[in-house]
């Protein structure tokens, strides 16, 4: 999931960027920065930061460019929103990134793949369940939480998997047989992880989370 600067023709990169730099300005300009003006909800904002750039760094990489990791895409969008998800995401690969030695030039390439694939999936599957399904709290935590999380990041493989193809740097058919299926494994661990980590915010920081509300899913108001 971590293109470098040689992998994609130099067209690809150049098209990550006139996507990538008005996506980030919008997200920087909707965020809702007033809730990290209280303290405790600034450190949580930090504090998955960290918790994500640590993960993020405990990969594994079979070719060039095929490297696999958990993204945590889903629990950083449902527990912030769209907007701050993809800016916190964002200095998640920057400072990967600067750890890795600078890709720089492939970095919107990837900031869209891990931030904006992986935030529009988990944004996109809790409005559709919202309206698809009742508002339950199991259902929120079976279904979003724990099936969404590793929705999303067989979503960002696929996306993923097709990039490199149509961009040339393996073949289509390789890619599909050698790299896509390790998504499958990975998304039972990213099941898990979103599922364990929202459960545990949900039942002793509720506030915490805030795609969920007590009244909707507890108290169904």
């Amino acid at each position: 999931m971590n293109l470098t600067d040689n992998l994609l023709g130099e067209t690809w990169y150049w098209a990550a960027w006139l996507v990538w730099i008005p996506l980030f300005a919008h997200s920087v300009w909707r965020a809702p920065w007033k809730r990290l003006v209280d303290s405790e909800q600034s450190n949580l904002w930090l504090g998955l930061i960290v918790a994500l750039v640590l993960l993020w760094t405990m990969k594994a990489s079979a070719q060039e460019g095929l490297s696999l990791h958990l993204l945590g895409a889903n629990v950083f969008t449902l527990v912030f929103g769209p907007h701050l998800a993809l800016v916190g995401l964002a200095v998640v690969l920057l400072c990967t990134s600067l750890n890795d030695g600078g890709a720089w030039f492939s970095y919107a390439a990837n900031a869209l793949l891990l931030a904006g694939v992986g935030v529009a999936l988990s944004h996109g599957l809790f409005r559709l369940l919202a309206v698809r399904l009742p508002r339950n709290y199991f259902i929120y935590i079976f279904v979003n939480a724990f099936l969404c999380g590793g929705a999303v990041i067989l979503g960002v493989g696929l996306v993923s998997t097709l990039l490199l193809g149509l961009g040339g740097a393996y073949p289509l058919l390789y890619l599909f047989e050698e790299y896509l299926p390790y998504f499958l494994l990975l998304a039972f661990s990213e099941a898990w992880l979103s599922g364990g980590v929202l459960t545990v915010f949900v039942i002793y920081r509720p506030h915490w989370v805030g795609s969920f509300d007590d009244a909707h899913y507890i108290f169904h108001k």
